[in-house]
């Protein structure tokens, strides 16, 4: 994540996530990840940031029952 950018696209996330993008659009629909809609949707670097600090150590295989991650 470059320092100049705000705005990523859900390919960019995906990117950065290591998933597909059809993981991200579930993130976005479940509430977990916030975008906006700026022509296509986008997720500002605050959020992404947010959501990687929240969610660490969770189990996100199923977004409407997350927990703590077993190991």
């Amino acid at each position: 994540m470059s320092d100049r950018e705000y705005l990523y696209t859900v390919d960019e996330v995906a990117q950065i996530l290591k998933v597909n993008k059809n993981a991200v659009y579930d993130l976005i629909n479940a509430k977990v990840i916030k975008a906006l809609k700026l022509g296509r949707l986008k997720i500002t670097k605050f959020e992404l940031l947010r959501f990687l600090k929240e969610h660490n150590g969770k189990d996100l295989s199923d977004l409407n029952n997350i927990r703590e991650l077993n190991t």
